[in-house]
């Protein structure tokens, strides 16, 4: 049975360069970051390298990189300190974040006197940028937190014209950018974010290892108390090899970026002309059929299915070894349907079945062909 992989907006393959990094300190650099003798002194060094590596491709301070557990553990970070130590009373966000925010935010709004606002988006799942300028128009400490790329439509925010609203009006903003970050160059010097969170696993990294970006001066206090690791960020001893494994991921992608990802958008454009050419009533989500609009590395595609075989659609896919996804990774255990369609789709198309289709440097044409031709007979 063949084995294809199309969900790599839920997680990536690791680099073989990645292992091979994170197995010769797993083996060689076992010292305790904090400990003050020569191992520890080892780990350490090597901790302060990756850092300074990851803010070199941001153009920021190694003093602005925070290590965490991965991009839910960023998000908490941000918004949970905003709201206990910035004294932020209001929070502007939108209804297809990732649930990271919207739990989070659930919370926060149970636990202290907040206002939550959701910035208007149209059908494709755009921001309505005018309505969020008036949502800004407040004399609240307001808070801004929308991702950069959405995970699930693969919209792309326009960040700078957000950083740059949230400036005038002085609010601050938080961008999960779980699935830009490793995508998508981002110079924080031209772009005036406050906050943004990354993971590994989204791109060739190891997962369990992440990093918020925290502009210098915040305010910000930790949310894990104990040692005085991460500048005093984040308590626990540090995951040495995750840490060196996020760097050498980070590099890798950066490094290789122009070259892989014209790769990467030559399978989504095959991947959306076949689709068109086998299935001409399928429909694609948001953005995601759209190369400049939406991000390279997926699509998310509504079909033509009736709604009681829907259902065992990616039953049926699975059977035939292929991988992929009805939304968020997340979610995907959940019988609800996507709470991000459910804000742009008609009450018929959600009826349908849609389907998340990602990409990697590690997926082919032929693998494509595979698939496509698995949902032509299926439909």
């Amino acid at each position: 049975m063949k084995h294809i992989y199309f969900d790599n907006a839920a997680t990536t393959q690791i680099r073989d360069e990645v292992i091979d990094k994170m197995t010769e300190i797993l083996k060689n650099n076992y010292g305790n970051a904090s400990s003050s003798h020569s191992f520890g002194r080892s780990s350490k060094s090597l901790i302060e390298k990756s850092r300074k590596t990851i803010a070199s491709y941001l153009n920021v301070s190694a003093g602005e990189i925070v290590f965490t557990s991965g991009g839910t553990e960023a998000d908490n970070l941000v918004l949970r300190s905003a709201v206990r130590d910035l004294k932020v009373e209001h929070i502007i966000t939108s209804k297809i974040e990732h649930h990271a925010i919207l739990h989070t935010i659930e919370q926060l709004e149970k636990e202290y006197n907040l206002t939550v606002s959701y910035v208007n988006i149209d059908t494709n799942g755009t921001v309505d940028y005018n309505n969020l300028e008036i949502l800004l128009s407040t004399s609240k400490k307001t808070l801004v937190s929308l991702m950069h790329v959405n995970n699930e439509i693969g919209n792309i925010l326009d960040i700078k014209k957000v950083a740059d609203l949230c400036k005038a009006k002085n609010a601050l903003f938080h961008s999960d950018t779980v699935q830009s970050v490793g995508h998508y160059k981002l110079d924080l010097q031209e772009i005036p974010v406050d906050f943004l969170a990354a993971a590994a696993h989204k791109f060739h990294g190891p997962k369990g290892v992440g990093f918020t970006f925290i502009r210098k001066n915040s305010g910000l206090k930790p949310l894990i108390f104990g040692g005085e690791q991460e500048r005093g960020f984040r308590a626990g001893t540090e995951s040495v090899h995750n840490i060196v494994g996020i760097e050498e991921a980070l590099k890798l992608a950066y490094d290789k970026l122009d070259e892989e990802s014209e790769y990467v958008k030559s399978l989504k454009a095959y991947f959306i002309k076949q689709l068109k050419l086998k299935l001409p009533l399928a429909k694609f989500n948001g953005y995601s059929g759209d190369m400049e609009k939406g991000t390279y590395t997926l699509v998310n595609v509504c079909l033509p299915v009736a709604p009681e075989k829907a259902s065992m659609l990616l039953f049926q896919l699975d059977l035939k070894g292929i991988a992929c996804s009805k939304g968020s990774a997340c979610q995907s255990g959940s019988t609800k349907g996507s709470h991000v369609l459910s804000e742009i789709l008609s009450n018929e198309d959600m009826q349908k079945p849609s389907i998340r289709f990602s990409f990697s440097i590690y997926n082919t044409k032929e693998e494509i062909d595979y698939v496509v031709d698995a949902l032509s007979e299926f439909i």
